[in-house]
């Protein structure tokens, strides 16, 4: 993982740079969509972790607002094998952002409303104040959670609230399972090697530039060639072989949220389509 920045256990790593190659003119037509304008409007530092202000598709003004990071960065330190939380009361503080990575108010959590390490790493904070609140207060909107899949060889960035600082890369592809230690993730997005993610980026949004929506929500990477290990993830097919990739980070899919998400901005693992890990 890419480890809080207190009480560190996890990869440090330092953040490459790729060359776009040269590419013949086609028609306007065919040309790619424009990239959406991606800013660090709507994302947040954590005391050891980043995060973001996020919303579900049908999430309204009035709800109580939602902070996406990672399971691993929770207050109460790392979520065991099998373990999940729910609606367990926190007072957690969160620095928002604006979108040249100001600080513009600090936010507090009301509870964590949702969080694991099995089968993803995830955190969701509920807070104590609504998305339209902290539009009326601070001018900043809620990032949108996509709730689709996303596609091999997309552009992304990771925006880390934390570091006020982001990575540009792409999907390269996915591990059908990931393997940390005693924890395993199914159908994690893997990264082009420019997204080199460090200690303190865990649970900063993954952002699809042409959409502007999160598709993930960055949590590790393999540090020096370790197999399956803490600090060293490695990949494991639907055949049982692994392969390590040193260097390489990753993220966890968060469309799978979406359909978890109830009127009124509850997590209500019940409802139809949901399949995240239950207590």
């Amino acid at each position: 993982m890419n480890k809080p920045l207190a009480g560190a256990l996890l990869s440090v790593l330092l953040m490459g740079a790729a060359a776009a190659p040269a590419v013949a003119s086609v028609p306007l037509e065919e040309k790619a969509a424009p990239a959406a304008a991606v800013t660090f409007a709507g994302t947040v530092a954590l005391s050891n972790c980043s995060g973001s202000v996020v919303r579900a598709p049908a999430s309204q003004p009035n709800d109580p607002a939602l902070v996406l990071s990672n399971g691993h960065c929770l207050e109460t330190g790392f979520p065991a094998a099998g373990e999940v939380v729910k609606d367990q009361a926190s007072s957690r503080s969160f620095s928002l952002l604006n979108a040249l990575g100001s600080k513009v108010a600090t936010l507090r959590a009301s509870k964590i409303a949702y969080a694991t390490m099995t089968d993803t790493d995830v955190s969701i904070y509920q807070l104590t104040k609504t998305y339209a609140q902290i539009q009326s207060q601070y001018g900043i909107g809620a990032l949108t959670l996509n709730d689709v899949r996303p596609v091999q060889g997309s552009a992304i960035k990771v925006v880390s609230g934390y570091w006020k600082r982001t990575y540009s890369c792409n999907v390269d592809g996915f591990a059908y399972r990931l393997k940390e230690g005693e924890w395993t993730w199914k159908d994690s997005v893997r990264y082009t090697s420019a997204c080199n993610t460090i200690g303190g980026t865990s649970g900063s949004p993954v952002i699809d530039t042409t959409t502007g929506k999160v598709v993930a929500v960055n949590n590790t990477g393999n540090e020096d060639g370790g197999r399956c290990t803490d600090n060293n993830p490695c990949e494991v097919d639907q055949n049982g072989n692994v392969t390590v990739r040193r260097g390489i980070n990753y993220a966890q899919q968060t469309y799978t949220i979406v359909p978890c998400i109830g009127a009124g901005n509850v997590i209500d693992l019940n409802r139809p389509g949901c399949a995240l890990p239950k207590p």
